[in-house]
């Protein structure tokens, strides 16, 4: 027997008790004649006493004792004098003072401090990730994730939910990223396709009359790592429903993400409407407020269209704005008047990073003098009108975006967010969720110039139909399409599916698709729907995403238990690596060689 008990549930009530317990060594400290180890698990710590007076021969061998060495012990519980108690353990009252001591494993001395008071490089810690699995933070962190999958599981099923799994070799779908493609050996020069998501298998299993499905699905996608995005692979709650309409998908999500934050945070959710539903933003609206279609609702810093104010103004960046169809946005940030000349350019960059030509401000000083270069291109009286209008005082900074719409709200945008940064203005006790709706169906597209093309899922149910599809200028459709959003993330991505195969060409028609292409790609879809598909739609939101805002993660590398490190390389097993050449001729594949 290694062990009756782990090394986090022995309290005073056990005092007495003969136990064996086996785990690492974690520290060591020698106490005059005494030494005690604290031996560790993934439940906790145990202070072990290894007293001769208790037993000659254990003490002689724990004498031998390293950090990270694997050992088994044997005796009795004890409780710890009142001068010696450890309130941070669990354990903490109680000792154990061993009779016996087997080594089951010797370590060589970890690259790094499992318990250390320092986290080490991360890319010394993903090379030999399975010590970092060891630390206490890492443990919790997969604890975590998995009471979350429990939880999901056990909400959905309570709901009348069947969890199926679908396939993972599939077929190359266009869900906006670069597919992991999979070269067949059966069928040379054909390829099976990692699924970016369960997408087109959830709306057949709609066809086929499962009506409410979900799982915990697998994802993969050939996309640049970033903090809160998973190199390569990732999963998500994936679920739909047959026989529903928007707000049903709302109605069965909101439940659930509050019982997440509820069960597996400390953060306190705000912003709920009065029944304690989540607000809904349309897209424009939140393009026109934020600046962002996942803009972070824990602070309310809202920007202002003042078009109307400055287009006749003598400032002629902003009347060759409005000349040339674009629009004057103002955001006002309170207490920015401190903000330094190099703080300003930095926002500058920001802003430029995103289209912007530059960034205006005017500073109101604590006098209530205006400080800008614009100010006497603009006049005072206008400047008064656009101070009364976003409701700046003293001690403020007033920033502008003059240019098209889109490229507008996009520099403000970043420029709102960074200043809720700086500004203190992101509250990790917060949860700030809201539902964004009425995505644009189409948009210009942004491989080839002046085509339009799909703005989000093919696969969605335009508003209005087939009529608005024959009818509207293809900008001004919008789609079922929903984002849930948190705390500046897109948390899930959802819509109300397509499921009328004539509305399906005509979508794909305008976005420049043939019904033969159609056809070619997607046949299979169109020849289901053909079947009498029912209404459905579902979402799914990023688990991994959502978990470590939860938990407040650095990054969502963290909280998987083997992940890729920030350049989409496994240190560990040293992937991605080179196959032989013969298992590059069984699948009828050769290495093109590029110039360095």
């Amino acid at each position: 027997m290694y062990r009756t008990n782990n090394c986090g549930e022995l309290n005073k009530e056990d005092v007495g008790k003969k136990v064996v317990m086996s785990g690492w060594v974690n520290k060591r400290r020698d106490h005059g004649g005494v030494i005690f180890i604290d031996l560790r698990d993934q439940y906790g710590i145990t202070q072990l006493k290894f007293d001769p007076s208790i037993d000659r021969k254990a003490y002689q061998e724990a004498d031998k004792l390293r950090s990270e060495w694997v050992i088994k012990v044997a005796g009795k519980v004890l409780a710890r004098p009142q001068d010696m108690i450890n309130p941070k353990l669990t354990t903490g009252a109680v000792e154990i003072g061993v009779n016996e001591l087997e080594i089951l494993n010797k370590a060589k001395t970890p690259p790094f401090e499992i318990d250390g008071p320092e986290e080490a490089n991360e890319t010394i810690r993903l090379k030999y990730r399975y010590l970092d699995l060891r630390r206490r933070k890492i443990q919790k962190l997969l604890r975590g994730r998995e009471e979350m999958i429990r939880i999901i599981r056990k909400y959905f099923s309570q709901r009348d939910f069947r969890e199926i799994q679908t396939p993972i070799l599939a077929n190359s779908s266009p869900e906006g990223a670069r597919d992991w493609l999979v070269p067949s050996r059966l069928y040379p020069g054909k390829f099976y396709a990692l699924p970016q998501a369960p997408q087109q298998f959830k709306q057949l299993l709609m066809v086929g009359g499962v009506d409410k499905y979900f799982q915990i699905a697998p994802c993969f996608r050939d996309e640049d790592p970033r903090r809160d995005r998973h190199f390569g692979e990732f999963y998500q709650l994936d679920m739909e429903m047959a026989f529903v309409e928007q707000e049903d998908i709302f109605k069965i999500m909101e439940p659930l993400m509050i019982e997440l934050v509820k069960e597996l945070s400390n953060k306190k959710i705000i912003n709920l409407n009065p029944d304690n539903s989540f607000p809904q933003i349309p897209w424009r609206e939140a393009m026109n407020l934020y600046g962002s279609d996942k803009p972070d609702l824990r602070f309310d810093l809202q920007i202002k269209a003042i078009t109307n104010l400055v287009k006749n103004s003598e400032f002629a960046v902003f009347r060759q704005a409005v000349e040339r169809g674009g629009v004057v946005h103002a955001l006002r940030i309170p207490g920015g008047a401190r903000f330094s000349r190099k703080e300003i350019d930095e926002l500058t960059e920001l802003a430029i990073s995103k289209g912007a030509k530059g960034l205006a401000y005017i500073v109101i000083k604590e006098s209530g003098e205006y400080q800008s270069p614009i100010v006497k291109f603009l006049g005072k009286e206008t400047v008064d009108k656009i101070v009364e209008k976003v409701g700046a005082k003293a001690g403020d900074i007033i920033f502008f975006g003059a240019d098209q719409w889109r490229t507008v709200c996009d520099s403000l945008g970043i420029v709102r967010d960074k200043c809720g940064e700086k500004l203190n203005l992101k509250d990790k006790n917060k949860a700030a969720f809201a539902w964004i709706t009425d995505f644009p169906m189409y948009d210009y597209s942004e491989i080839e110039e002046g085509k339009i093309d799909f703005s989000h899922n093919p696969f969605s149910m335009p508003q209005g139909g087939l009529k608005d599809l024959e009818t509207k200028n293809p900008l001004d459709i919008l789609a079922y399409q929903y984002d849930l959003i948190l705390n500046g993330l897109e948390i899930s991505s959802g819509a109300i599916r397509n499921h009328r195969p004539e509305i399906m060409y005509k979508a794909f028609a305008i976005a420049g698709y043939s019904k033969e292409e159609v056809d070619e790609k997607f046949g299979h879809m169109v020849e289901a729907l053909k079947f009498g598909a029912p209404p459905h739609g579902g979402n799914a939101p990023g688990i991994d995403r959502l978990y470590m805002e939860l938990v407040d993660a650095e990054s969502i590398r963290d909280i998987y238990a083997f992940p890729k490190d920030g350049q989409g390389k496994d240190l560990m097993l040293g992937s991605p690596s080179e196959v032989s050449p013969e298992q590059l001729d069984e699948l009828g594949l050769k290495i093109k060689k590029t110039a360095k």
